[in-house]
């Protein structure tokens, strides 16, 4: 199966409404980063264990770790849980940024230092998220 044949597969998998507003949150956010890498990561490790919620990822940055070693991964990510949708801007040096410049205008949210909560898209400002994963991967590169 390609990348996309599971991301179809891991949002049709979802209950309604989570379901359409993940498809939805899909197509906006690959406006934001037209012609973006596109990831999907299973939630498992080298041993096929279960050790996170799948997610989709978009956009790519390099991760530099304090050992000199770097790494590929996404600049944003989406990811169902079990309150609604959880969106990942990653790469934001500055934990307090989206939560003071967002948290308050973005609508029944939970904003932290890179991660915005929501239950379902009609409970936020999707021109706020917009905003704020534009802000996130202009910091982020």
């Amino acid at each position: 199966m390609n990348i996309q044949e599971q991301i179809n597969t891991y949002i049709t998998g979802q209950p309604e409404p989570k379901s359409s507003d993940m498809q939805n949150l899909h197509k906006i956010i690959l406006q934001v980063l037209p012609e973006c890498k596109v990831w999907f990561m299973d939630g498992k490790n080298a041993e096929n264990q279960i050790i996170a919620n799948p997610n989709i990822g978009y956009g790519s940055y390099t991760i530099r770790y304090s050992n000199g070693t770097s790494k590929e991964f996404y600049q944003i990510g989406m990811s169902a849980n079990t309150a609604g949708i959880s969106i990942y801007i990653m790469g934001i040096k500055d934990k307090k940024y989206l939560p003071e410049t967002y948290g308050k205008t973005i609508g029944k949210a939970s904003v932290s230092g890179y991660c915005i909560k929501f239950k379902t898209l009609k409970d936020i400002n999707i021109g706020i998220l917009e905003a704020a994963m534009r802000s996130g991967t202009e910091q982020g590169l």
